[in-house]
């Protein structure tokens, strides 16, 4: 079916209205980038110093035998993670040796997909046209097709037979200890569990047809129709792991360390307790800058739409539209460089005073050069209004 086109008009009221509401809706979001900047920095220095504590507390031991030495302490052991009885799926009639099973059930349904393009006219309004095209795609969950704009001839069923799930082993084991849920659920490595024969499934499975290592319910995998089911599974088989956390009799629990936080660590393969620590360290710098990141991309965002309506009413003649629009841009993500220095400098000083410091002197730099910026453009434009004004970046004639 060939693409849906619908255009709309919006006048100068109706998007004034708009971006005020936007920009009232950016103040909020601003307070919301500062508290998860100001939360991550205080997050990472706590988590820094929690494994720093456990690096400096764990005991290396022998998984094969429980030492009564060692209760209470954070020890780091490694050893075959095993399991006491196969995971079964009835339904499907499989039986593994497995720490984890997990099943990924897949419908094909109709997906739609909507372009914007906004054409501004001479006088503030835009016209927004939106173009509705539809395809076929493999998807997880159900695809709500009523909420589609042409629903017709692009329906969706409204449920699914069998839908993904996974499931874990209990009773899991690494030598003498019995390993927690929380560590079982920290065992990664999943692989391919190909589907041979469907003689102990449930009768309406054995209708499925066998096709690349899963099961097909429809006539052609080949050719697949809305409504048509695939399923395939995977498993996370016993092998070695390292895991550090707090002995408590033969099982384990969570390490607290001073700072009130938390330390357990499981990987798989044979790792040292340095390696794991270090990993560990990693794992938490990549998570406190991709925050920092997020929080940046936030304000930047923000603050473009509390500048919004400027952009707006600017639009009034579309070439001043732009022009307004890419200045409130560069100064929107000026500014947010400034609050995001700013608010990264206040928690280290709160937490590590050191390098607060110099971070705060960083935000004042960016503050002075905004103020310097904004100043530059208000000459200028003084300037193009009243040629008679003199140019202050121009100087005087030779007398």
């Amino acid at each position: 079916m060939s693409d849906i086109v619908r255009v709309t008009r919006h006048s100068l009221g109706s998007r004034g209205k708009n971006s005020i509401g936007g920009a009232v809706f950016g103040v909020l979001l601003v307070a919301v980038a500062v508290f998860l900047l100001f939360y991550n920095e205080g997050r990472s220095v706590k988590r820094y110093k929690d494994l720093k504590e456990g690096a400096g507390a764990v005991v290396t031991v022998t998984s094969e035998a429980v030492d009564p030495a060692t209760e209470g302490k954070l020890i780091h052991f490694t050893g075959d993670a095993k399991t006491v009885g196969p995971l079964v799926d009835a339904t499907f009639g499989i039986s593994v040796d497995a720490i984890r099973l997990e099943r990924t059930a897949e419908m094909y349904q109709w997906v739609e997909e909507v372009r914007t393009e906004e054409t501004k006219n001479v006088g503030g309004s835009t016209d927004v046209k939106k173009t509705y095209s539809y395809s076929n795609e493999w998807r997880e969950g159900v695809v709500d097709s009523s909420r589609f704009e042409a629903p017709q001839n692009h329906q969706n069923p409204i449920s699914m037979p069998h839908t993904s799930g996974a499931q874990n082993a209990t009773g899991v084991t690494v030598g003498a200890f019995q390993l927690p849920a929380f560590l079982i659920d920290k065992i990664r490595g999943s692989e391919p569990f190909p589907i041979e024969s469907l003689d102990r499934a449930n009768r309406e499975v054995q209708l499925a047809k066998l096709s690349q290592g899963g099961l097909y319910f429809g006539s052609d995998p080949n050719n697949p129709d809305v409504g048509d089911i695939r399923i395939r599974f995977e498993v996370v088989r016993p092998g070695p792991v390292s895991v550090v956390a707090q002995q408590k009799g033969n099982t384990l629990v969570s390490y607290q360390a001073k700072t009130g936080g938390t330390v357990d660590l499981l990987s798989r393969g044979e790792q040292t307790a340095e390696e794991m620590f270090r990993a560990a360290q990693d794992a938490n710098k990549s998570l406190t800058w991709a925050l920092r990141v997020l929080g940046f991309v936030l304000l930047g965002i923000a603050f473009s739409m509390i500048f919004r309506p400027l952009v707006v009413f600017a639009d009034v003649l579309p070439f001043l539209g732009r022009i307004v629009g890419a200045g409130t841009t560069f100064i929107s993500f000026l500014l947010a460089g400034v609050v995001w220095a700013l608010t990264v400098s206040v928690a280290w000083i709160f937490y590590r005073p050191l390098l607060g410091v110099a971070i705060f002197v960083l935000a004042v730099a960016l503050l002075v050069l905004l103020i310097r910026k904004v100043n530059s453009v208000k000459a200028r434009q003084a300037v193009a209004a009243n040629p008679n004004i003199p140019n202050p970046s121009t100087p005087p004639p030779l007398s």
